[in-house]
């Protein structure tokens, strides 16, 4: 985990890290969600409606976000204050390991805040998931 203070950040800043997803995690993640939805659950279901497989959870995709604050930029300091998320494609459970990459796009020394863009890619380097995060810095 890092620990970057506020000080410590600079516009320009950038973190890429892998990201990985399986079957207990859909299936953890349906237990908290109460989302039961074939298109995530069942495979025949997915297929007849034009996917190859059954879709991951849009929210689990982009539940890397939280690591992207809490682990990478600032890491132990953060405190998510606001998300945007555009998800591009849909992500398959092969399509492991997504790579997330963001960067520092501002500094706001008024709310100790700053905003990172960030992008989800698959493996095969295509882009699912795009977006911007704002993010308090507590130290």
């Amino acid at each position: 985990m890092k620990e970057y203070e506020f000080k410590d950040i600079e516009v320009g800043m950038e973190v890429s890290f892998e990201y990985v997803l399986d079957e207990e995690m859909m299936e953890m993640f349906k237990k908290i969600s109460k989302d039961i939805n074939p298109l995530h659950n069942d495979l025949e279901y997915a297929k007849e409606n034009g996917y190859k497989e059954k879709v991951v959870y849009g929210l689990l995709t982009a539940s890397c976000l939280s690591s992207l604050a809490g682990m990478y930029i600032p890491g132990k300091y953060s405190l998510i204050h606001n998300i945007e998320i555009s998800f591009i494609k849909p992500v398959y459970l092969r399509d492991c390991p997504l790579i997330v990459q963001a960067k520092v796009v501002s500094i706001d020394e008024r709310f100790k805040q700053i905003e990172l863009k960030y992008n989800i890619y698959n493996q095969n380097k295509e882009k699912v998931c795009r977006g911007k995060m704002k993010i308090g810095v507590t130290k």
